[in-house]
């Protein structure tokens, strides 16, 4: 899915990218993708409708504003949820850029896929992590949650 901005697979199932569009969310959909988790706050502007065309395709789409400037506990808690309720299935999760998706994945690689702190930033900036905030606020949570 060259078309899609920092699209890659960091584990089995977990696509991640920058915003896609329509054309790219039916190819998602025909290769088996089930969930949308957008992490893009609901004001920032899209291509297309995204949440209505998701739902179209027969996936569900999941909306979780994290937003520079406002990265805290209740935005990572909730998009990790998001993550977890669709584990196991092919899913989507993206922003605009694939940078925020990085820091919200770096707890999850930690803390349910057992990586190291080196191994989960290594792969949070493969798939798009570029922010030192957002870097620095996913280990602080993660440091939080594991008390380490």
């Amino acid at each position: 899915m060259a078309s899609i901005p920092n699209f890659a697979e960091p584990l089995p199932g977990l696509y991640t990218a920058g915003q896609p569009g329509a054309a790219e969310m039916r190819e998602l959909s025909a290769k088996g993708v089930e969930a949308v988790i957008d992490i893009r706050d609901p004001m920032e502007p899209r291509p297309f409708d995204e949440p209505a065309l998701v739902r179209e395709l027969g996936m569900t789409y999941v909306n979780v504003s994290v937003r520079q400037g406002a990265l805290d506990d209740a935005s990572m808690d909730a998009t990790l949820a998001a993550i977890r309720a669709h584990a196991g299935r092919p899913m989507l999760l993206h922003c605009a850029s694939a940078n925020r998706v990085g820091g919200v994945l770096i707890p999850y690689f930690m803390i349910d896929k057992g990586m190291s702190e080196e191994e989960a930033v290594d792969a949070a900036m493969k798939v798009g992590l570029r922010g030192a905030d957002l870097l620095e606020w996913a280990l602080e949570y993660t440091q939080r949650k594991t008390g380490g």
